[in-house]
């Protein structure tokens, strides 16, 4: 079986920002991608230096395009579903039951969005449902924007969207206020609303306002949701990486050089850091192709 110098899981900008770098080292590499990147439910990526509002698909098939021009890149279409350290390699197999062999791992591989369950949510999600302010406020033009408490980190993103428009806070039963968080609102200008909200409606995905239990309801623009995420591969848990606990969800402990707790596993994108967003994703896969990229080096080193 031909042994990778490194195996990639997971072929979004994290993943491809490192293929970039080992592929311009020569390094033989091997990208397993199964095609479900995070941000496949918004239309478009703003806030990208020199691509603002491209759709992310279009800058990711630019970038596997750049890449299949370098001879030692090979990509799969597969899920990797299983991994294990065989001492002198990690050996990987897929949903397709084929097997790979790779003197390291770069596990790239994202995570997965838990949204709350509410009636006119999930098809709405990114496109005006959204997460990101930064990457979606200022398209909403200053109008009215609602934020829905699910965590209690919503209080500090309704503190902060309230520059894109004019913000209302749902409390929605999830999050309890303290005069420190109420103080902030109010210098912020947020209002609050503790009435639970039943449903978003409109025309999906377009939407224009909040059903309360009440009867009432609230004409929004936009609203903004802190979710929690979860690990989207069980392969980092399969390794035994450690975790660190973050407000998102867990996300995979790694080191200055995105090194996991597992010698020769590294990881990189929003599974590996916080905040997420596109342009750090990639900076993260670029640090992590330099780790893997000088622990080969140090490797061959000491075997010479």
């Amino acid at each position: 079986m031909n042994t990778y110098d490194a195996i990639i899981i997971g072929g979004s900008f994290a993943g491809l920002s490192a293929a970039m770098q080992l592929a311009r080292a020569r390094r033989p590499i091997l990208i397993i991608d199964g095609g479900q990147p995070r941000n496949r439910f918004a239309a478009h990526s703003h806030g990208v230096f020199t691509h603002d509002g491209a759709p992310g698909n279009e800058l990711l098939e630019q970038a596997r395009a750049q890449l299949a021009a370098y001879p030692t890149v090979s990509f799969v279409s597969d899920y990797a579903t299983q991994a294990e350290d065989r001492g002198d390699h990690f050996s990987i197999r897929t949903e397709s039951g084929k097997t790979y062999a790779g003197k390291r791992l770069l596990l790239a591989t994202g995570l997965s969005d838990r949204l709350p369950d509410l009636a006119g949510l999930a098809e709405r999600w990114g496109k005006t449902v959204l997460h990101c302010p930064y990457c979606h406020g200022y398209e909403i033009n200053q109008g009215k924007i609602g934020v829905l408490a699910s965590v209690p980190m919503s209080v500090h993103q309704a503190s902060i969207v309230a520059d894109w428009g004019d913000v209302t806070l749902f409390t929605n039963g999830k999050i309890e206020l303290d005069d420190e968080a109420l103080n902030l609102l109010r210098k912020r200008k947020v209002q609050i609303e503790t009435t639970p909200v039943i449903s978003i409606e409109g025309a999906s995905p377009a939407l224009d306002g909040l059903r309360l239990a009440d009867g009432r309801k609230i004409q929004l623009d936009a609203l903004f949701v802190a979710v929690q995420a979860e690990q989207s591969s069980p392969l980092t848990a399969q390794l035994g990486c450690d975790f660190d606990e973050t407000p998102m969800g867990l996300i995979v402990r790694t080191s200055n050089v995105k090194l996991t707790s597992v010698t020769g596993v590294y990881a990189a994108g929003d599974a590996a850091r916080v905040p997420h967003n596109i342009t750090l994703a990639m900076a993260d896969g670029v640090m992590a192709a330099m780790g893997v990229h000088q622990s080969l080096i140090a490797a061959e080193v000491a075997h010479a």
